[in-house]
Protein backbone atom coordinates (compact mmCIF):
# COMPACT_ATOMS: atom_id res chain seq x y z
CA UNK A 1 0.00 0.00 0.00
CA UNK A 2 1.06 3.37 -0.89
CA UNK A 3 -0.20 6.77 0.37
CA UNK A 4 1.19 9.51 -2.33
CA UNK A 5 0.47 13.26 -0.53
CA UNK A 6 1.18 16.64 -2.02
CA UNK A 7 -0.29 19.98 -1.68
CA UNK A 8 1.60 21.35 1.51
CA UNK A 9 3.41 24.57 1.90
CA UNK A 10 3.73 28.13 3.33
CA UNK A 11 0.55 30.63 3.36
CA UNK A 12 -0.81 33.65 4.58
CA UNK A 13 -3.23 34.11 6.91
CA UNK A 14 -6.66 33.87 5.40
CA UNK A 15 -5.20 32.05 2.56
CA UNK A 16 -6.35 28.93 1.32
CA UNK A 17 -4.46 25.24 0.33
CA UNK A 18 -5.55 21.81 -1.21
CA UNK A 19 -4.24 18.74 0.17
CA UNK A 20 -4.47 15.30 -2.04
CA UNK A 21 -3.34 11.88 -1.28
CA UNK A 22 -3.32 9.19 -3.68
CA UNK A 23 -3.63 5.51 -2.37
CA UNK A 24 -2.22 3.03 -4.07
CA UNK A 25 -2.18 -1.07 -3.77
CA UNK A 26 -5.54 -1.56 -1.23
CA UNK A 27 -7.80 -4.29 -2.05
CA UNK A 28 -11.25 -3.70 -2.36
CA UNK A 29 -10.12 -0.01 -2.46
CA UNK A 30 -9.95 2.56 0.79
CA UNK A 31 -13.01 2.17 3.57
CA UNK A 32 -11.89 5.05 4.78
CA UNK A 33 -10.27 8.20 3.59
CA UNK A 34 -8.64 11.08 6.04
CA UNK A 35 -6.37 13.87 7.40
CA UNK A 36 -5.14 14.26 10.85
CA UNK A 37 -2.44 16.86 11.67
CA UNK A 38 0.14 16.83 14.33
CA UNK A 39 2.67 19.88 16.23
CA UNK A 40 5.97 19.55 18.08
CA UNK A 41 5.13 17.82 21.24
CA UNK A 42 1.31 17.13 20.84
CA UNK A 43 -0.59 14.10 19.98
CA UNK A 44 -1.68 13.79 16.60
CA UNK A 45 -5.13 14.78 15.78
CA UNK A 46 -7.41 14.21 13.86
CA UNK A 47 -8.91 16.87 10.90
CA UNK A 48 -11.49 15.39 8.98
CA UNK A 49 -12.29 11.67 7.61
CA UNK A 50 -14.66 10.57 4.89
CA UNK A 51 -16.29 7.09 4.35
CA UNK A 52 -16.72 5.25 0.92
CA UNK A 53 -20.47 6.17 1.61
CA UNK A 54 -19.52 9.86 1.86
CA UNK A 55 -20.50 10.30 5.68
CA UNK A 56 -17.99 13.24 6.73
CA UNK A 57 -16.39 14.16 9.82
CA UNK A 58 -14.48 17.26 11.13
CA UNK A 59 -12.83 18.24 14.31
CA UNK A 60 -14.59 21.38 15.68
CA UNK A 61 -11.64 23.53 14.82
CA UNK A 62 -11.87 23.39 11.14
CA UNK A 63 -15.53 22.83 10.95
CA UNK A 64 -16.89 25.61 8.12
CA UNK A 65 -13.22 26.57 6.94
CA UNK A 66 -12.07 22.80 5.54
CA UNK A 67 -13.63 20.75 3.44
CA UNK A 68 -13.06 17.05 2.53
CA UNK A 69 -13.40 15.14 -0.98
CA UNK A 70 -13.05 11.71 -2.46
CA UNK A 71 -12.63 10.43 -5.97
CA UNK A 72 -13.10 6.65 -5.50
CA UNK A 73 -11.90 6.03 -9.02
CA UNK A 74 -8.79 7.47 -8.57
CA UNK A 75 -8.72 6.35 -4.69
CA UNK A 76 -7.34 9.97 -4.06
CA UNK A 77 -8.99 12.25 -1.03
CA UNK A 78 -8.83 15.68 -1.06
CA UNK A 79 -8.69 18.69 1.83
CA UNK A 80 -9.77 21.99 0.97
CA UNK A 81 -8.57 24.22 3.31
CA UNK A 82 -9.81 28.01 3.42
CA UNK A 83 -9.27 30.98 5.82
CA UNK A 84 -6.60 29.35 7.26
CA UNK A 85 -4.51 30.06 10.92
CA UNK A 86 -1.31 30.18 11.85
CA UNK A 87 -3.01 27.48 14.62
CA UNK A 88 -3.47 25.34 11.60
CA UNK A 89 0.06 24.81 11.35
CA UNK A 90 1.09 21.12 10.99
CA UNK A 91 2.42 18.09 9.39
CA UNK A 92 -0.64 16.95 7.86
CA UNK A 93 -0.96 12.86 7.45
CA UNK A 94 -2.82 11.02 5.04
CA UNK A 95 -4.73 7.69 6.22
CA UNK A 96 -6.50 5.56 4.59
CA UNK A 97 -8.93 1.97 6.67
CA UNK A 98 -9.05 -0.68 4.30
CA UNK A 99 -11.85 -2.81 4.61
CA UNK A 100 -10.46 -5.08 7.34
CA UNK A 101 -9.86 -1.92 8.85
CA UNK A 102 -6.27 -1.74 9.12
CA UNK A 103 -4.69 1.77 8.76
CA UNK A 104 -2.09 3.13 6.53
CA UNK A 105 -0.44 6.70 6.91
CA UNK A 106 1.04 8.74 4.18
CA UNK A 107 4.78 10.58 5.06
CA UNK A 108 3.26 13.95 6.07
CA UNK A 109 3.37 17.34 4.49
CA UNK A 110 4.18 20.38 5.88
CA UNK A 111 1.50 23.22 6.20
CA UNK A 112 2.79 26.68 7.55
CA UNK A 113 0.70 29.44 8.12
CA UNK A 114 2.21 32.51 8.85
CA UNK A 115 2.64 36.17 7.25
Amino acid sequence: VQLQASGGGLVQPGGSLRLSCAASGIVFGPKNMGWYRQTPGKQRELVATITSGGSRNFADSVKGRFTISRDNVKNTVYLQMNSLKPEDSAVYYCNVRDTWYRDYWGEGTQVTVSS
